[in-house]
């Protein structure tokens, strides 16, 4: 475990692009490309991404998603069409997978979008990264998001592991800088420790997981053991089980209200298509 003072980082579904649901109309996916690539850590790939399709885009709200539409290997970038009835995509053609990660930050003034992919194993999006070069195209749809920041909220306890840690970084640079903030984030290792930004009073407590299936389980610990005064705001997003049981044990141990507290499920351990939208509020 790795404690540090603060410094002046989705997760989410794997999925072929699929239709909106009934009812809903979504504007086509922005296509961009590559224009610059940073290793963050070894778990943790920068990818910048510009293009005229960029204008107008915002995100308004930390800790906010995307969709990145990933071209299958060997295959040129294909994206819908609006019609009368929604996007239609090409028949003759492999539509692109589907992944959810943060805008981690955006650049009006030179049109930039930073997405950092967190590397947890073999799979179409980590592929991707650790091999994109300037120039690959890719596209993005979003942002979206329900979560809306307390701006008069002056305490927080934050918790994430690797898939989260993008979207803790928006949320800390958010916070006020009289806020008081505490921090807990799994790691494989203690050499994945990176530096985060936030408020003055920030405290992150790095945990080693204590095994490679034990997911989530530091988090849990910490919650149980963490201090929860009168005004706390909690959020917390790692692998879906184990963020149920933060989430319970924050509403019925340490009386944190449901209104002050976020909870997102990014992953489900042994599952490839979970949904973007679990709030770990179902029990």
């Amino acid at each position: 475990m790795v404690t540090q003072g603060s410094g002046p980082s989705g997760s989410g579904e794997t999925r072929r692009a699929g239709p909106p649901g009934p009812g809903r109309r979504r504007p086509p996916p922005r296509p961009v490309e590559v224009v610059g690539v940073e290793r963050l850590a070894p778990w943790l790939l920068s990818v910048s991404l510009g293009g005229d399709a960029l204008a107008g885009f915002a995100v308004e709200a930390p800790t906010a998603h995307i969709k990145v539409l990933i071209p299958p290997p060997g295959e040129a970038l294909v994206l819908p069409t609006p019609g009368s009835d929604g996007l239609v995509w090409p028949a003759d053609a492999p539509r692109p997978v589907l992944r959810t990660y943060t805008p981690r930050r955006f650049d009006p003034a030179t049109g930039t979008l930073e997405v950092q992919f967190a590397l947890h194993g073999p799979g179409p999006a980590a592929s991707w990264a650790e091999g994109a070069k300037a120039g690959d195209r890719v596209a993005v749809a979003g942002p979206g998001g329900r979560f809306q920041l307390d701006p008069g909220a002056e305490r927080w306890w934050i918790a994430g592991d690797e898939s989260a840690v993008p979207a803790v970084a928006t949320l800390l640079e958010a916070l006020a800088p009289t806020a008081q903030v505490e921090v807990h984030l799994e790691i494989a290792a203690d050499a994945d420790v990176i530096p985060l930004p936030g408020p003055a009073r920030t405290s992150v407590t790095w945990h080693q997981r204590r095994d490679a299936t034990a997911y989530g389980a530091e988090l849990v610990e910490a919650a149980a053991s963490s201090a929860f005064t009168a005004g706390t705001h909690a959020w917390a997003a790692c692998e879906t089980g184990a963020v149920r049981t933060i989430r319970r044990h924050l509403l019925t141990e340490k009386g944190v209200p449901a209104s002050a507290l976020t909870t997102r499920g990014y992953w489900r351990l042994g599952t490839t298509n979970h949904p973007d939208h679990d709030y770990g509020d179902d029990g």
